[in-house]
């Protein structure tokens, strides 16, 4: 059975959902998930890093992020260094703003690594100089952690919006021609992003992809777990939900802001996934 590792035993008692993990050098761990998510940047050394049936090679630069439910671990150490940042995507709350927008996000948050069929080739590889900047506000991440002084949940949760900024920015420039195929897809969810509230069509995607209509909605799905509809839909309602708990706006006025052109299809496919209707979720949500 695959270990999975527990929340409380890797995060601090008060509940923050952030912390580094120095391994200098990485000791041998057998295969386990996790409750959480975590962005692991190599720092020397090498090794294997097995995950299901894909094995590859890591050496000092290589970055990647592992969700939770991945099952993963490290063979073949040879003096492998590493810095785990442990995180709990559903407890952070980051004001990501314009960061979809870019592909190299979606590259390391959103696309699952499963479809990809040489990953060994298609992963972010930092430059010494990279390398040395980003462990420079990992640094700045675990000292504020460490002195929990007034104030540092924020200065912690900043720093760490900067390192996911700067690796997704790191890998919207690949040049590789594996990860130019794999930020193919990556684009068409930030364009997604960009223009969900507008009309957005497959077929307008699979451009963008440079795919056929049917091999990019097998190959989105695979990739994203669900299809370029639902993710439109999904994508709309959370702006959708943002605008009723902190704006005035009428909720017909709202469906319209997102992307819906059918005031009622919008309240259906809301109740469908939030389980409410949009005025009861106003209502829950209201400010005191």
């Amino acid at each position: 059975m695959i270990r999975r590792l527990k929340t409380e035993d890797w995060f601090h008692p008060d509940g923050f959902p952030l912390t580094v993990e120095r391994r200098n050098p990485q000791e041998p761990f057998p295969p386990h998930a996790h409750e959480f998510s975590e962005i692991v940047i190599v720092t020397g050394g090498r090794g294997l890093h097995v995950t299901g049936t894909e094995t590859w090679e890591l050496q000092k630069g290589d970055a990647f992020v592992i969700g939770g439910s991945r099952p993963h671990h490290f063979r073949d150490l040879r003096d492998l260094r590493l810095v785990n940042l442990l995180y709990q995507p559903g407890k952070l709350e980051l004001a990501l703003r314009d960061l979809p927008t870019l592909p190299g996000y979606h590259m390391l948050f959103t696309l699952k690594g499963s479809w990809r069929r040489k990953p060994f080739r298609s992963r972010l590889h930092l430059s010494a100089q990279e390398l040395a900047h980003v462990m420079g506000l990992v640094d700045d991440l675990d000292a504020e952690i460490k002195s929990r002084a007034p104030g540092f949940g924020f200065m912690a949760a900043a720093a760490f919006m900067r390192i996911m900024g700067f690796l997704s920015r790191g890998y919207s420039r690949s040049r590789s021609p594996d990860d130019r195929a794999l930020l193919r897809v990556a684009e068409a969810l930030s364009h997604v992003e960009r223009h969900f509230d507008q009309p957005v069509t497959i077929a307008e995607l699979a451009r963008i992809a440079a795919m056929s209509r049917r091999n990019f909605v097998r190959v989105f799905r695979k990739a994203t777990g669900t299809s370029p509809v639902a993710h439109l839909i999904q994508l709309r309602l959370g702006r959708a939900a943002a605008l009723l708990r902190n704006t005035g706006r009428r909720i017909t006025d709202v469906a319209f802001d997102v992307g819906f052109n059918d005031s009622n299809y919008f309240a259906r496919q809301f109740h469908k996934v939030l389980g409410v209707s949009p005025r009861e979720y106003r209502r829950l949500h209201a400010r005191v």
